[in-house]
């Protein structure tokens, strides 16, 4: 994109002035899986600034003595949980050519991320879109608990969603806190495969649907609630929801990758 210059010839000794280019938004969609779950969410966000840096796509800085890329993640995975559905934004800077089109980003930044971390799709958002943080209203998680299987898992549940409070213990800012969580709990529900074998046990399945305001609930506290016998093995975040004029979609889903939106070549590199 040129950048343009614009005059008033009816005002006298008027200046002429650039016309910035409209900046853009793009928005990666990531899973996370394997032993890459005990990563914190600190160390993605290292990881990723060093992907796109060797991706070359053009990712604007901050102004000041020590820009740093405009990204913005969405809600933050616990470390230990999976997920098939991570968000990151990044701002694009106008004035610098990318090197790949945005249908090459996926397969190019899986292979500069650590193993467990593949990127599935790619699309440029708008500027006006509110921030993942704030638009994700719910998360959906397939959880896998050791301690209560097939009928007894089944009580709990019912029993949870029954209860007018469910109040856990829960750290923050290093002192101990109690909460009443059941307001964030939206669903809860067996799963067709609800009880299965790992290795010498045997095994719960669940899914939970988790309201993240006015603050979120972790997939370890709701387990708690359900009694000190009950232990959360593996915690899966499948998606993240977002609700608005009385509809529900994902931040973006895979089958929204973007192939005629791309961050062209500079003319030098294309001739």
């Amino acid at each position: 994109m040129h950048a343009t210059t614009a005059r008033d010839d009816n005002e006298p000794n008027a200046v002429s002035r650039v016309d910035e280019p409209e900046p853009r938004r793009v928005r990666f969609r990531f899973s996370k899986a394997g032993k890459i779950r005990f990563t914190s969410h600190r160390d993605v966000a290292r990881m990723w600034e060093r992907a796109l840096r060797r991706s070359r796509l053009p990712v604007a800085l901050s102004q000041g003595f020590n820009p740093h890329p405009l990204l913005s993640f969405g809600l933050a995975l616990p470390t230990g949980c999976e997920s098939r559905g991570e968000y990151l934004d990044a701002r694009l800077d106008e004035a610098r050519p990318g090197d790949a089109p945005l249908s090459e980003l996926p397969a190019l930044l899986t292979e500069l991320l650590p193993e467990g971390m593949a990127v599935q799709a790619v699309a440029t958002v708008s500027m006006a879109e509110g921030s993942l943080q704030q638009e994700v209203a719910s998360c959906t998680w397939e959880l896998e608990v050791l301690g209560v299987i097939g009928e007894e898992l089944e009580e709990r549940i019912e029993r949870a969603l029954a209860a007018p409070s469910l109040t856990v213990q829960r750290e923050r800012k290093g002192r101990q806190t109690e909460d009443d969580i059941r307001p964030a709990i939206l669903s809860l529900a067996l799963t067709g495969d609800d009880t299965f074998e790992q290795g010498e046990h045997q095994m719960g399945r669940f899914r939970a649907e988790l309201a993240t305001h006015p603050r979120s609930v972790r997939p370890s506290d709701l387990v708690s609630a359900f009694g000190t016998d009950v232990v959360l093995a593996r915690a899966c975040r499948t998606h993240q929801w977002i609700e608005r004029d009385g509809a529900r979609f994902e931040p973006l889903s895979v089958s929204e990758l973007s192939t005629d939106l791309v961050v062209e070549h500079a003319a030098e590199r294309a001739s």
